[in-house]
């Protein structure tokens, strides 16, 4: 079997690879499970070490619009693409042309490829709860279900939901096995801080916890609907891995979500790390951020993944204490 990776050195992108390797088998849309001989990674940028030295990566480095306009991607005999690559959101609403090029165009032209494949491999899209959004003077619906209607508020959202849009007429026309899915806002993220809006979701624990100060530019009461990127992994690969009757409709589906708010994750912060924590975090409003972060909804229902036997975190305690278990070396205070 052969898989291509969008933004296959990202976080999400290098993760998801690993989880493949370490599983070195997959069933594709309920088909029986085969070996994986080649996982193709594409991005920008380099993958990690281990990904690269691991013989059955290959890397193609370059814009992905180019790569799929042109032909080279996905490769012929590729069964599975996991479309991943994205601008995030605060870039998309600084810069209109890169998201509508990254998220729009990219997706489509990498849509087109796929299709010209003629062998109708597995597409699994990530799209995003900025799907949904608050739309001025009207309240969001309560909870928000699979079949809600998106009303996405920013150019992220809008270019997101085009993109599930697309997967779905290809998957209805027979070109692909689409398969959307709607992440969460994924805590904690290592490493560095990325473009997104919701960047600060991960900051507030992540710099912390390395004695640094961070800073939280939304009130504490703002609702949250996130998700460990354990969960958000295994949701992305039981996308690939449903057969047509349990994935059901063409449309997307919400990934299982821990409904939590921003306060509560600062005070699972101190129960792991202590008031010493806590005491790095700056409280202080971004109007920008939350402008666009006060549209995304915080309750979600996610009936058609607990179908497919998908849960959610149990809580964001948990969510800090597995990111300290994982990466002990980005932790400097005490934790309890």
């Amino acid at each position: 079997m052969n898989i291509l990776i969008t933004g296959g050195s990202g976080f999400l992108g290098a993760r998801l690879a690993r989880a493949l390797l370490q599983r070195g088998r997959l069933s594709l849309a309920g088909a029986p499970d085969a070996a994986i001989t080649s996982l193709t990674l594409t991005d920008r940028a380099d993958p990690p070490a281990d990904l690269r030295a691991d013989p059955r990566v290959r890397f193609v480095g370059g814009d992905l619009l180019e790569l799929a306009s042109s032909r080279q991607l996905p490769a012929r005999g590729t069964d599975a693409v996991f479309h991943l690559a994205a601008a995030v959101s605060a870039e998309c609403e600084a810069d209109f042309d890169l998201g509508m090029r990254s998220n729009f165009a990219a997706t489509h032209a990498l849509l087109e490829a796929s299709r010209a494949l003629g062998t109708r491999p597995v597409l699994v899209f990530a799209s995003s709860l900025a799907v949904f959004g608050k739309q001025p003077g009207r309240p969001l619906p309560d909870p928000i279900t699979d079949d809600t209607l998106p009303t996405p508020q920013g150019s992220y959202g809008i270019q997101k939901f085009i993109g599930e849009q697309l997967v779905a007429d290809y998957a209805r026309k027979g070109f692909v096995t689409g398969r959307s899915v709607r992440l969460m806002t994924v805590s904690v993220r290592p490493g560095r801080p990325n473009g997104a809006a919701s960047g600060f979701f991960s900051g507030m624990v992540r710099e912390p916890l390395a004695g640094v100060r961070a800073t939280v530019p939304v009130p504490p009461d703002v609702p949250v609907a996130l998700a460990s990127p354990t969960r958000t992994i295994e949701g992305i690969l039981r996308a690939a891995e449903a057969s047509p009757a349990e994935w059901g409709p063409l449309t997307a589906l919400n990934l299982p979500s821990l409904r939590t708010s921003v306060g509560e994750m600062a005070a699972a912060l101190e129960k792991v790390g202590g008031p010493a924590a806590t005491a790095l975090l700056d409280w202080k409003v971004d109007d920008n951020i939350l402008r666009l972060v006060s549209t995304w909804p915080g309750n979600l229902t996610w009936e058609r993944a607990r179908a497919l036997g998908l849960k959610a975190d149990d809580s964001f305690e948990q969510v800090v204490r597995e990111y300290v278990q994982e990466n002990p070396d980005a932790v400097r205070l005490p934790v309890r």
